[in-house]
């Protein structure tokens, strides 16, 4: 095993492919703000020894006390960012606010989780030892000498994970989380219902070809990582002391489709932050190909009372700090750090929750989804199709299409479906919501899928999407998505008795009020997910859903 990840290492390094839950759509720069890089190792309960990379602003004395921000990591090994060779060793800060931190005062830490960087011990994927390195961080930043005791957790992705994990584990110091993109379940990150999501395989394509339930191998490669020549003999060392066992162990939890596994359920983070007080300031996009809009939204409306702040729109694996066109975040990210780490009596601007709408409005919310989001049920139309993937037909697919709308009508929530399906429990079920144009062009809303049973329940993907008046809700039940799941086709017929969409929908659609520009990924959603549909279809397909504005049959 371990020999096979190390021949892995190399590959993985020159495709630069090994990101299952990386931070790639952010924006990378150099630290270039004056500081004093300080390297520690901390030692958890368990005798683990974690590798820690401490950046201090210049000038200050020794022993002068500054708030902290810590980040958690897998993907800060000297030698490499994930799988992105690094030139100069030192610091791995590609991707985080140091400069930001440093010129407002902060001292900023940088902490390998075990088995990745130059920290020993085995990796578990969100699991006991990990929530403890977390813990162990968090405590050593706030208790040196040089620290306030108030220690905040900034990071993306697997780095927003770890941040999650301090709100369960409430380490003593935790003044604040910000976590954007993060793993809120590691089941459900991987798996829908069962069904493994495919990752994209940049950078030679966006399109989803890496099963996730393989992901395992791509960690274990980054965990084994070498050091850098000018590293400490107990670094080096550390960045290679991956065992077999450790390895087995951590491909079959990874590999694991079942959710009734007790170790998934113990890292449902869902539950285990329930009721938390200590700020929060959440973040998701909606269009997030990676840690997609799915249980995120379970987290936020379990937390407890607190002075919590949320960003969710239409960008992909990032935050909002470069690419969301909202200059405005900086400065509210930062007062949310000064005022709940550092102390400072500011206010932080803003409403309690941001919101980017799909036709490229920015509002504000108290609550998502908003509290007058309604669900309307919506009946579908009966029929087959056949579970064959891969190549495209209208055998493999049954749509429904609403009449169209007299006006704007929002949904803003997580769409659910109920199906009554006969067919085998190999086959599986995926269901689209699409927005449809006059002519037939249609654009994917959201989807989810589900194994086939008697009655099969399906959760899609959360979305904030205004339909414009003139527009249909399109639904399309299929097979599967080919590049969005890993699905061996049954080459069944699945029998649609009958089957029903809940739709959330707003009472009033929302004026925006806020200013904010468009992402990357929400433009090459615009072009990238759409279809047309045929006349013949539209003719066929078109039922009265007696959803809200939608006009009668003729």
């Amino acid at each position: 095993m371990s020999a096979i990840v190390r021949v892995l290492v190399g590959l993985v390094l020159t495709l630069g492919v090994a990101a299952p839950v990386g931070t790639a759509d952010s924006g990378a720069e150099p630290v270039v703000t004056p500081h004093r890089y300080e390297q520690h190792y901390l030692t958890a309960p368990d005798g683990t020894r974690l590798h820690a990379d401490v950046l201090r602003p210049a000038g200050l004395p020794e022993d002068a006390k500054t708030p902290v921000i810590l980040t958690v990591s897998p993907y800060r090994s000297h030698t490499a960012y994930i799988s992105a060779p690094r030139a100069s060793g030192g610091p791995s800060t590609d991707y985080l606010p140091v400069d930001l931190a440093l010129r407002a005062g902060y001292t900023y830490v940088i902490v390998d989780l075990r088995g990745f960087g130059g920290s020993n011990g085995c990796p578990d994927y969100g699991g006991p030892g990990e929530r403890s390195d977390v813990t162990t961080a968090v405590e050593w930043a706030a208790s040196q000498p040089w620290s306030t005791g108030r220690v905040g957790m900034v990071g993306v992705s697997y780095e927003a994970w770890t941040g999650l994990l301090g709100l369960a584990a409430r380490p003593r110091g935790l003044a604040a989380v910000l976590a954007f993109e993060p793993v809120v379940d590691p089941y459900s990150y991987l798996y829908m219902r069962g069904v493994s999501w495919k990752f994209s395989g940049k950078p030679v394509t966006e399109g989803g070809i890496r099963p996730a339930d393989q992901v395992g191998m791509e960690h274990l490669a980054i965990a084994s990582t070498p050091g850098r020549p000018d590293d400490s003999p107990e670094y080096q060392a550390n960045a290679v002391q991956m065992t077999q066992e450790c390895g087995e162990r951590y491909l079959a939890l990874t590999g694991d489709h079942d959710d009734r596994n007790p170790q998934w359920v113990a890292r449902d983070l869902v539950a285990a932050t329930r009721g938390n007080t200590i700020p929060l300031f959440l973040g998701q996009g909606f269009l997030d190909a990676n840690t997609r809009p799915d249980r995120v939204f379970e987290l936020w409306q379990a937390q407890g009372a607190g002075e919590h702040r949320a960003w969710f729109g239409q960008w992909g694996h990032s935050d909002c700090r470069f690419k969301c066109g909202t200059p405005q975040f900086d400065a509210e990210m930062m007062a949310f750090l000064d005022r709940h780490v550092a102390g400072r009596d500011v206010t932080v601007p803003g409403p309690r929750v941001t919101v980017g709408q799909f036709d490229g409005g920015w509002r504000s919310e108290t609550a998502w989804p908003p509290v007058d989001s309604r669900v309307y049920p919506a009946e579908l139309r009966a029929g087959v199709y056949t579970d064959r993937g891969y190549v495209p037909g209208p055998d493999r697919e049954l749509w429904s299409i609403s009449q169209p709308f007299e006006r704007v009508t929002q949904l803003s929530g997580v769409p659910t479906a109920s199906l009554r399906l006969d067919g085998p429990a190999s086959a599986t079920a995926a269901v689209e919501l699409y927005d449809v144009e006059p002519g037939g062009r249609a654009t994917i809303i959201t989807r989810g899928i589900a194994p086939v049973a008697e009655t099969t329940e399906v959760r899609m993907l959360a979305q904030d999407w205004p339909l414009a008046a003139g527009h249909r809700l399109g639904v399309r039940i299929t097979d599967v998505v080919d590049d969005v799941w890993t699905h061996a086709p049954s080459n069944a017929t699945v029998t649609v008795r009958s089957g029903r969409v809940d739709i959330p929908l707003l009472v009033e659609p929302r004026v925006p009020d806020l200013t904010g520009g468009g992402s990357e990924a929400h433009a090459k959603w615009r072009v990238e997910k759409t279809t047309t549909i045929a006349p013949e279809v539209m003719n066929n397909a078109v039922v009265h859903m007696k959803l809200p504005n939608e006009t009668s049959p003729r």
